[in-house]
């Protein structure tokens, strides 16, 4: 050895030997203790049809443990593949029992008792130095055919050896009759694979002695391509034996090579060129396995299955002292009388612990009364919930309608809330804002508290800027224009709320998108403030409100129509209906800072049908401007 010549401390054995092993926990017990002992490392399998190796350490010690399973009855003849390296290439030692030593999965194949014949290395290369006819048929899973095979070899394109039966079926019927020479790492797969291939009709087979291991030990690389993958830490070994600079992905587990490892792809240890997911795609996958699951939490729809409806009533500072029965007729006011009296008598409104509360029991401000709903029944939704964008910190969503965001009056399963919440489970989704039942379009929701606390003092502060389509009655004369009209605080009849003088500032700029000639008209709204029902009731104000809505109605005070056509408390299964299915308001475009970098994001909800125009698919694209 020159003075050169790099001193490698490390032996590498590699061996199999298909043989009748018995007492396999006793054995392996002792072997783990052994290599211990020995500081060896590496992967031990046993198997009551033989054993499978890849051990590494000291010479000294390496050559005293093959000694140790020699002795093995059944093992006597195993001869191991020896190589040398710089550094250790396992992390542990593992000694384990397996069902098979090389996981194949097909009964009755029994190398111990009887394999294919075995060719040697130096007479495969005699034959194809003669250039005689034959095929290397290579065994082994595309990413170590990926690093190198022999010259003009057939691969059969599989990822565990399990799929090889199958593959076989797939090749050519004139190779049954013809020499094929099969070819694995270090000849253990080969072992297998021969006698199935003959079991289905294949006449001449071969394996090759030893595998490409022992036929670089023996003959170099002629006739052979690149280099051999090893399930070690080395990846790959040139036709000397010696460790290659080739790694491997840490997440897809594919060989890389030095330009491999040189694409920008290629991002230890998340990902490499072969599994690289662009952020686009990742979102793509995301949304459309977020889509999937909501597909199934709402087949069937959670509230179309008969429940018990616990609905909570609280009392009020103003109802303190007074009587249940006053309490809850003042306040549901718009319900039919003796209503309450009847559902007090059949015990359906109760206390926190279940007990049955009289109409004339004396209540107190900050009390909890629940109206128990039996056998409860909720009326349809639209199920079309679209998820624009989602990461780490917020989920976007394009809400359909009609589909309530929270549990309110008939709904407390069919919403938009608890439809996600199996979705997104362990997190707990918290919307940052709200969208009417009957109102489509873009809505936000953070991902965590922390997120949360960033995001939701932009819409308290007026810091989100919001843009609506709206199709309304009439023909709005002027192109641009705004509404500043103050809007109450206190609910009317359906939460209604009107403009009153003594109401919150509020303000909605509005543009004319285009007149229609069936008398409506399509704008754009931008709300500066954000009340209840800004929109709806700016634009009945004004005198042109929306289409299809059923509160805020032409010559009507608030839900007055609405009131008499849509309330029903108790209703059979066969009487639900939905509610109605349009209303022409569109939630269409919102812009904030990200609550975890503080970029500025915008996000459009496709606008429905009817908020194109009329003229053609496009939407007009401008912005009304920002306050100044």
């Amino acid at each position: 050895m020159s003075a050169t010549t790099p001193v490698l401390p490390i032996t590498n054995i590699a061996a199999y030997q298909f043989a009748e092993l018995a007492n396999l926990k006793e054995l392996r017990e002792g072997l783990l203790a052994f290599c211990k002992e020995r500081s060896l490392k590496g992967t031990i399998l046993l198997s009551s049809e033989g054993i499978n190796l890849f051990v590494a350490g000291g010479e000294e010690s390496i050559n005293a443990l093959t000694a140790r399973l020699r002795a093995v009855p059944g093992l006597e003849s195993l001869t191991p593949k020896v190589s040398l390296s710089e550094l250790q290439p396992f992390s542990r030692m593992l000694v384990r029992i397996k069902k098979e030593i090389i996981a194949f999965g097909v009964e009755g194949i029994r190398p111990a008792i009887r394999t294919s014949p075995k060719l040697s290395a130096a007479e495969l290369k005699r034959w194809l130095d003669e250039g005689r006819p034959v095929t290397l048929l290579d065994t082994r899973n595309d990413y170590e055919v990926k690093l190198g095979t022999f010259k003009n070899a057939m691969t059969v394109g599989i990822d565990h050896f399990r799929q090889f039966p199958e593959a076989v079926q797939k090749l050519p019927e004139d190779l049954k009759t013809q020499p094929i020479v099969m070819f694995c790492t270090g000849g253990i797969r080969c072992e297998k694979a021969g006698p199935y291939m003959e079991s289905v009709g294949f006449e001449q087979i071969y394996q090759l002695d030893g595998g490409i291991l022992k036929y670089f030990e023996e003959c170099g690389g002629d006739h052979y391509d690149g280099e051999c993958f090893v399930f070690d830490q080395r990846v790959g070994v040139d036709p000397a034996l010696q460790e290659t600079d080739n790694t491997q992905c840490f997440a897809c587990l594919t060989p890389l090579t030095a330009d491999d490892q040189a694409d920008a792809r290629y991002q230890p240890p998340h990902s490499c060129p072969y599994c690289h997911v662009s952020s686009e795609e990742q979102m793509a996958n995301t949304i459309a396995a977020r889509q999937a699951a909501i597909a199934t939490v709402v087949n069937p729809l959670p509230g179309s299955v008969p429940y018990e409806n616990k609905r909570p009533i609280a009392v009020p500072q103003a109802y303190d002292g007074r009587t249940l029965i006053e309490f809850l007729t003042g306040v549901f006011d718009h319900l039919p009388a003796g209503y309450w009296e009847e559902l007090c008598a059949a015990g359906r409104v109760q206390l926190d612990d279940g007990t049955r509360a009289t109409a004339s029991r004396s209540i107190q401000a900050g009390e909890r009364y629940y109206h128990v709903m039996p056998g409860h029944l909720e009326p349809a939704i639209s199920t079309d919930i679209k998820l624009i964008y989602e990461d780490h910190a917020i989920v976007v969503v394009n809400k359909p309608a009609p589909l309530p965001v929270h549990a309110s009056g008939r709904y407390c399963r069919n919403t938009l809330d608890f439809i996600l919440q199996p979705v997104y489970k362990p997190q707990t989704l918290k919307f940052a804002h709200r969208l009417d039942a009957l109102t489509t379009g873009v809505l936000v929701a953070s991902r965590t508290r922390t997120f949360a606390r960033r995001l939701q003092p932009q819409f308290a502060n007026g810091q989100v800027e919001k843009t609506y389509l709206a199709l309304v009655a009439g023909h709005p004369p002027l192109e641009v224009f705004e509404c500043d009209q103050p809007i109450s605080n206190e609910a009317g009849a359906l939460g209604s709320r009107e403009v009153h003088e003594t109401g919150l500032r509020s303000r909605t700029l509005f543009r004319l998108v285009e007149r229609r000639p069936d008398g409506t008209a399509l704008l754009e709204a931008q709300p500066l403030t954000g009340r209840t029902n800004q929109i709806r009731v700016h634009l009945w104000h004004l005198g042109w409100p929306i289409v299809g809505d059923p509160v805020y109605r032409l010559n009507c005070q608030p839900g007055e129509v609405a009131a008499e056509q849509e309330v029903k408390v108790e209703s059979a299964a066969s009487e639900l209906e939905p509610l109605a299915v349009f209303m022409g308001l569109h939630a269409w475009k919102i812009a904030f800072l990200h609550p975890d970098d503080g970029r500025r994001v915008v996000f459009e909800a496709e606008p429905p049908a009817w908020a194109k125009r009329t003229g053609g698919d496009q939407m007009v694209s401008s912005v009304i401007g920002k306050e100044a």
